[in-house]
């Protein structure tokens, strides 16, 4: 497996991130003289369940346990021996339900709480090469970048998929992800018992993104009742198969009031579930989603992805802040930038003078770097091996 944009700081850590991101891979790769034990072993979950205490002392002291999720309240007994002394633990969960709560109240300053999305453009191939927002890659790479592009849009990021030879192989995988990870397994955490109703909601994430998130339209869509259609949305979201970005205002008191999207926390979920969409659809949600990748991997300073939208319907995809700046992205499936297509942009950077400094991007599908009215046109291509 390859080496993948990720380091831990500390020898205690929960790493949380969906199935088949490859947790797992990294932390036998990185740690191999740590004692391995998942709960998705029944055994070991018993043993879990039954005598927490004594499951983890007859580890010993330096332990993975993969899985966590399946008994979140095993971080108490993890809690006693970190305070010991007496081993360090590395975890995994590949669903925060009922797990963030639970490690968070035990293990509150003992360990550190790493995101491990499924990889990044172009990380199986090495390192990053650039900053994706301030340099401008030569014309070979970004042509290069452009060749791969098409069947990343269809194949994602999940690192098993990424490395399968083959298209029909990997157009395989991603069906028994469908039917196994994204659905099944994730029911069963989850305590879902209409599977229909879930892979219906997944579904209709892919047919509207882009669009504002209305719970109600979810709901008659898949033939739930609205708390059900609200409650498989969170379900979505905690086990990192999907995100929100919410609508944003200047005041920190009201950015979560307007209507947020939601997009796949990885563009394969589109190919996956055997969705339809526009080619603006797709590009918008992959760059959307490989933003919001690096943004888990701490390259980018922010804590949240925002779009915004004035009274009058201006849209501007993703907005997001860092102790400095401003960023402002549109993002277009068009070959040729044009003044139209930062319109939105420069009304809102004129509204607001003075009250932030801005850095404003369009990302489009052409070949060249340019700048529209002070927004930088950058090519969707130059995400690959890429950092923000």
């Amino acid at each position: 497996m390859f080496k993948r944009w990720i380091s831990l700081s500390s020898q205690n850590a929960l790493i949380i991130g969906p199935r088949r991101s490859g947790k797992t891979t990294f932390l036998k790769t990185n740690y191999p003289n740590y004692k391995y034990v998942t709960l998705d072993d029944f055994d070991h979950l018993r043993h879990a369940r039954e005598d927490p205490k004594g499951f983890i002392e007859s580890l010993g002291s330096k332990v993975i346990i993969d899985e966590i999720q399946r008994d979140p309240q095993l971080t108490i007994a993890v809690k006693k021996v970190i305070d010991e002394g007496k081993a360090e633990f590395l975890m995994t969960g590949s669903s925060s339900i009922g797990l963030l709560g639970a490690s968070a109240d035990s293990l509150a300053g003992r360990i550190s709480i790493v995101n491990f999305p499924t990889t990044c453009w172009g990380e199986e191939e090495g390192e990053a090469t650039h900053s994706f927002f301030t340099d401008e890659i030569n014309i070979s790479k970004l042509l290069d970048a452009k060749r791969k592009f098409d069947k990343t849009l269809k194949f994602g990021g999940f690192p098993e998929v990424v490395t399968a030879k083959g298209d029909k192989v990997k157009k395989e995988l991603l069906s028994n992800y469908r039917d196994t990870y994204f659905t099944r397994d994730l029911a069963q955490i989850s305590n879902i018992d209409n599977i229909e109703g879930l892979l219906a909601i997944l579904q209709h994430i892919g047919k509207s993104i882009g669009s504002h998130l209305e719970v109600s339209n979810f709901a008659r869509e898949a033939g739930l009742s609205h708390q059900t259609a609200k409650k498989y949305l969170n379900v979505l979201t905690q086990s990192q198969l999907a995100f929100r970005v919410y609508g944003h205002h200047f005041s920190p008191a009201k950015r979560y009031l307007k209507a947020s999207k939601m997009y796949y926390a990885d563009v394969s979920l589109i190919n996956a579930l055997g969705i339809e969409q526009a080619k603006g659809q797709i590009v918008e949600s992959f760059v959307i989603s490989e933003i919001e990748k690096r943004r888990k991997l701490k390259q980018i300073n922010t804590e949240q992805l925002f779009y915004t939208k004035s009274i009058a319907g201006a849209e501007i995809d993703l907005v997001f802040e860092d102790e400095k700046y401003q960023y402002l992205i549109e993002v277009k499936s068009s070959k040729v930038a044009l003044k139209k297509d930062v319109r939105n942009i420069v009304k809102y950077m004129n509204l607001n003078k003075g009250k932030k400094k801005f850095k404003s991007y369009l990302i489009y599908l052409g070949d060249k770097y340019q700048e529209i009215e002070g927004v930088k046109c950058i090519p969707a291509y130059a995400l690959f091996r890429a950092r923000l």
